[in-house]
């Protein structure tokens, strides 16, 4: 009947609700850690803008390019489903080996390193402080895990409002200096940094766009709302970006943008002393916690998935404790970040270890998943497609040039944490062979659970 679908239509999720979600999902605290790193990898401080600027249109054109494929293949299997209708279950279930053993436990390293640096500015523990403060955190949330407990969505919105705050206060700080804080010489930085390496790092902060996967069944009218919601939020998070990036220019200058480690922190002592350092520090420590824990709790899904689709790892599916959690997924994943952290400790720069570590293997699969569009284009030329992206085939095209572009880079520029990351995925292809089979299609492997 016309009015309860009517009614069904109403309750679901509006251009706003969808703009406040991306927004949410986008900013976190890599944005409180790159920017430095980015410095160091372009030779100009109108490069470190333009950067930051094609950051957001790749974002923008992989956001639509998801937006796609949910709409047309919905599934809360994500890009494991994408990939096994695209390819075949072996690469979905390979996927989730490099999701569970490189992808999400890198993220995990990453996140735990990037508190550590602000932790160590509140609690100093000598000179491997900032690495103490990263597993003394992944252990702790890793048994908050396994006891079952669970955040509320309330205190994700709280963590969400507190990111903007501080991004917001940070920025307003960077343009009251009015001259660049002084620093320590960055001494060691590359002239001749790729342009590439800086790109890997600036679509790492603007990690999360991927999500909008989730959105598209939930929109009204989606095939406007989608396209409004994905280019305004695209638009609001690459100002607020640029806002806070050009604050930082104001205050520090390029090179000395580059020689800090901790640039929030560093700019609010400037302009309040240890008062304004150890507020800063404190907010980007909550919110470190709070992606943390979510960043724990998801990757689990990708051991327990593992679990599922390959009998010899059933292990990874038990639940204990009678909370319901994943305990043997979660020691798992806690295990291998700290050894991640161990082996980022004795680096130049923890954090950067983990993108080198990460970057390949995830702009691989991406890549994958942005030829998937084409594939489904022309396998299913008749299938409904509630949204389809728009300009077909540009933007895909320049999606799928960008991760190609992106997995060279990450290749060509990084340390031997990128072979180590390939090394770990490749040593997932002997699973393959042991997939759980379907007497009536063969290897057809069981979606992950959400």
């Amino acid at each position: 009947m016309p009015k309860p679908a009517a009614r069904r239509e109403a309750q679901g999720l509006s251009v706003i609700d969808g703009v406040a979600v991306m927004v949410g999902i986008i900013f976190g605290i890599g944005i409180f850690k790159t920017p430095p790193l980015i410095a160091a990898n372009v030779g100009s401080e109108a490069a470190f803008v333009a950067a930051w600027l094609l950051g957001g249109l790749v974002t923008l054109a992989g956001a639509l390019c998801y937006a796609e494929l949910a709409a047309a293949h919905p599934d809360r299997g994500g890009e494991y489903h994408f990939l096994s209708r695209a390819y075949g279950p072996r690469l979905a279930v390979l996927f989730a080996w490099a999701r569970g053993t490189v992808i999400q436990t890198g993220a995990i390293a990453a996140v735990a390193f990037v508190y550590g640096d602000y932790a160590n500015a509140l609690l100093p523990l000598g000179t491997h402080g900032p690495d103490l403060h990263a597993a003394i955190a992944v252990i702790a949330l890793t048994a908050l895990n396994v006891s079952g407990t669970r955040r509320s969505s309330l205190g994700q919105r709280v963590f969400t409002l507190l990111t903007l705050v501080a991004i917001v206060t940070v920025a307003v700080a960077g343009f009251l200096v009015s001259a660049p804080v002084p620093t320590v010489s960055a001494g060691g930085s590359d002239p001749s940094a790729a342009f590439g390496m800086a790109m890997v790092l600036v679509l790492l902060t603007y990690g999360g766009w991927s999500e909008a996967v989730y959105l598209s069944g939930e929109m009204r009218d989606v095939q406007r709302s989608m396209t409004r919601t994905l280019v305004i939020g695209t638009i609001v998070v690459v100002a607020a970006y640029g806002l806070f990036n050009i604050a930082l220019l104001n205050a520090f200058g390029l090179e000395g943008l580059r020689a800090t480690t901790a640039p929030a922190a560093d700019l609010m002592s400037a302009l309040a002393g240890g008062a304004g350092e150890t507020v800063i520090a404190i907010v980007v420590c909550v919110m470190a916690v709070s992606t943390l824990n979510g960043t724990v709790l998801t990757g689990a899904r990708a051991f327990h998935a593992l679990g599922s689709d390959v009998p010899m790892l059933g292990f990874l599916c038990r639940a204990d404790l009678g909370k319901g959690a994943p305990v043997a997924a979660l020691l798992v994943q806690g295990g291998l970040a700290l050894v991640l952290i161990v082996f980022g400790a004795f680096t130049r720069d923890g954090f950067s270890a983990m993108v080198d570590f990460t970057a390949p293997v995830f702009w691989g699969f991406l890549f994958l998943v942005s030829l998937s569009l084409f594939l489904f284009r022309w396998r299913e030329p008749d299938r409904a497609r509630p949204f389809r992206v728009p300009l077909y085939p540009v933007t895909p095209l320049l999606f799928s040039l960008a991760c190609a572009g992106l997995l060279y880079a990450s290749l060509a520029y990084t340390g031997v944490g990128a072979l180590v990351g390939v090394a770990v995925v490749a040593a997932g292809l002997p699973l393959l062979f042991f997939m759980r089979r379907d007497p009536d299609t063969g290897y057809a492997p069981r979606q992950p659970a959400e």
